[in-house]
């Protein structure tokens, strides 16, 4: 599939090729950068003396086919996109064009192609005048090619303007219309979008794979306020809401622009009631951030990142190159969402459930801002190198939680992600392909299908297997500065990355290096199926010890059936944080399922069975049904059915799927008629990327 010198079916690096693969690269002729000596233990000081001068790429790379588009972007590529919207929320439907500037690859190409998926096209110009265009078959997960008809002669480096006039459907995945009653005002709807991996081409026609990157522009008419992810031109964002406008009644044009090319799934847009809060400014620094939230919750949201988002930022300023896209905004998004956050350049969206009133959550933004230099800067061809995103992202938000907090921190978070890995590990017995970090996705494959914690926790350990492999964190660092500068603005494969990799270390460790390089378990990594990593991998666990040590009390209470002898109290858990919460439950799952008296004890006495912190009201159903046959797991399974659909009197939805999937599949496996039951009664609640998916989970789709 890829030209060079690239042999194997699964396009590994043979020895020979190690340091010349799709590109030429030329290491700077210096010596290896000094830092000051930072060790692995110590170094929670955010303190980075000299950047290394990164190495340079002397030729164009050249990126595989990706299985998940049917374009023609190694033909004619576009470079930048003009969308001009119209938010109609009684239709449901955005409605407007999309221009793109295209650009000639190969000579005398005649027709341009790109994603469309659940879209109504009403006409095409080319050059300003009226084109020719034809919608091919629709693939279920593609979607339908868009092809437009170009004039002949064109030259590699031309460029031309395709304008399409269009509007979305009922059947849009990319977008999520919630009623009023859905939000926190209860007074105006809201509509959000999530374009990741694959869903940008239901929300407009694009070359929808992130082996293309873009710049853009928009303008959105609404009677709401509209946010993108991008920068904001006009109304300001510290003006009056909504342009001083009546929200809700009056149109006003939002105008924006994102002048730092981003793949297609990073195009985001967000309408409705919400207003702005300035975070506070770090001195010395350019770019801005800021805070967006329905009325009724911003000023909780203020305060819950006020103190952290700037650190955060600034922190990562000292360890990776600057940050480059001027703004960093979050916003708080209805309960429907379906992640935890999601990194869209330049506006974060968030879930609401991190609006804990104990900023115990926040650092749910580390990861998100990381993104801005892996996936955002640094960016995967196609879904196969997915783990070049969320694995470099995870490992790197770990290296931020030691400067932050303290090295056990890091640790913990690991140690915290290894439960999560295990049990996507098992989830996928069944297809072991999506056990690997490297997945070679079939033609038309749904790559959301093998979205999992896997490239995240598998890929963060495999990149600290390397760290360590290579002399420790000190050393490390400066390597990854350069990884990041020569790549930064570029969609790369696995194998340009183990190239740099290999280079770098010809020149920065020499004979030394590249002999711990060849000692990995390459292929077990990247392509390795089962349960295990290919090492065992061992980490702090000094935040730990008191959570396994409560848990192992637990488990060896057991055989006392009178739970008013076990001698547990409340102020068990009074000197631990959430994360150690969270340990103490996941280690309760390493057991054996305890009694039935036991868990509802353990529901009651620390109160997880009613706790709004959804990461501790999970863990605690997981232990409830942890045994399907249970008496625990038949008295619990309708509680955390209604909790997760928001039956619970709540009335707020459980989105998140890190939340919603995992929690019907294991009250299907307690009854599965219940969960059919209630989500079908509520699956209208979710977005539709969460509601596809757990229609698979339960055998309905």
């Amino acid at each position: 599939m890829t030209p060079g010198p690239v042999p194997g079916r699964d396009g590994r690096l043979s020895r020979a090729d190690r340091c010349e693969i799709k590109i030429k690269i030329k290491i700077c002729a210096r010596s290896p950068p000094r830092t000051r000596a930072l060790s692995s233990e110590s170094y929670n000081t955010p303190r980075f003396v000299e950047r290394p001068q990164h190495t340079h790429i002397t030729s164009e790379m050249s990126l595989p086919s990706d299985p998940t588009t049917q374009t023609n972007w190694q033909d004619v590529a576009s470079e930048h996109v003009d969308f001009d919207w119209s938010v109609d929320f009684a239709k449901e439907t955005i409605s407007g064009s999309v221009t793109h500037t295209l650009v000639w690859r190969k000579a005398g190409m005649r027709q341009a192609i790109f994603d469309a998926q659940a879209l109504h096209i009403e006409k095409v110009l080319v050059a300003d005048k009226p084109g020719e265009f034809s919608l091919g078959p629709v693939h279920e997960v593609m979607g339908a090619p868009l092809k437009v008809v170009l004039p002949p002669n064109g030259a590699v480096g031309d460029k031309i303007r395709v304008q399409v006039f269009y509007s979305t459907t009922k059947d849009c995945t990319a977008l999520q219309w919630l009623d009023k009653e859905q939000t926190q005002g209860k007074t105006f709807p809201f509509m959000f979008s999530q374009c990741q991996p694959i869903y940008a081409r239901s929300l407009a026609p694009l070359q929808d794979t992130p082996s293309v990157k873009i710049t853009w522009t928009a303008r959105v008419k609404s009677v709401l306020p509209a946010l993108l992810s991008a920068i904001r031109v006009s109304p300001p964002s510290d003006g009056p809401a909504h342009d001083g406008k009546e929200i809700g009644k009056d149109i006003v044009t939002y105008e924006y622009k994102q002048p730092v090319p981003i793949p297609t799934y990073l195009i985001a847009i967000a309408v409705g009631n919400f207003r702005y809060r300035a975070l506070p400014k770090v001195e010395g620094k350019e770019w801005t951030s800021g805070a967006w939230a329905e009325p009724e919750l911003i000023d909780q949201t203020y305060w819950e990142f006020s103190a952290d988002v700037g650190r955060f930022l600034a922190t990562a300023e000292k360890i990776l190159p600057p940050y480059r896209f001027g703004v960093y905004d979050v916003l708080v998004l209805p309960p429907s969402f379906p992640y935890g956050g999601m990194e869209n350049a330049c506006l974060t969206f968030l879930t609401p459930t991190l609006l804990v009133g104990d900023r115990s959550l926040v650092d749910v933004v580390v990861h998100e801002l990381t993104h801005s230099w892996f996936g955002n800067g640094v960016t995967q061809a196609n879904s196969t190198h997915f783990w070049l995103n969320e694995g470099w992202t995870t490992y790197i938000e770990r290296v931020l939680l030691q400067l932050l907090h303290t090295p056990a921190d890091r640790g913990f978070s690991f140690l915290i992600g290894s439960k999560a890995l295990q049990d996507a590990l098992k989830q996928y017995e069944h297809k072991p392909k999506y056990q690997r970090l490297v997945i070679d996705f079939d033609v038309g494959e749904d790559p959301d299908d093998a979205y999992s914690t896997v490239p995240y926790e598998k890929g963060a350990n495999f990149l600290l297997h390397l760290e360590r492999m290579l002399g420790g964190l000190d050393e490390f660092l400066p390597y990854v500065y350069d990884y990041v500068s020569t790549f930064m603005g570029k969609s790369i494969t696995t194998e340009d990355w183990k190239a740099h990799l290999y280079a770098y270390w010809e020149k920065h460790g020499g004979e030394e290096k590249i002999k711990a390089l060849n000692s990995v378990k390459w292929d077990e990594w990247l392509y390795g199926e089962g349960l295990k990593l290919p090492v065992e991998m061992i980490y702090d666990t000094a935040l730990a010890r008191e959570a396994f040590a409560l848990g192992e009390k637990w488990n060896a209470s057991r055989n006392e059936p009178d739970v008013s002898k076990l001698g547990f109290q409340e102020s068990d858990l009074a000197s631990f944080n959430a994360n150690q919460k969270i340990v103490f439950l996941e280690r309760l799952q390493a057991y054996p399922a305890l009694p039935h008296a036991h868990i509802q004890h353990l529901g009651a006495l620390y109160g997880f069975a009613h706790t709004p912190n959804a990461e501790l009201r999970w863990r605690f159903y997981e232990v409830a049904l942890l045994d399907p046959a249970s008496p625990a797991a038949r008295e619990f399974a309708p509680a955390a059915a209604h909790w997760v659909v928001g039956a619970d009197g709540s009335g707020v939805v459980r989105g998140r799927m890190k939340f919603c999937r995992p929690t019907f599949r294991a009250v299907a496996r307690v009854d599965r008629a219940l969960a059919v039951d209630v989500f079908s009664k509520h699956k209208l609640s979710f977005h539709p990327i969460a509601r596809r998916l757990i229609e698979k989970d339960l055998g309905l789709a």
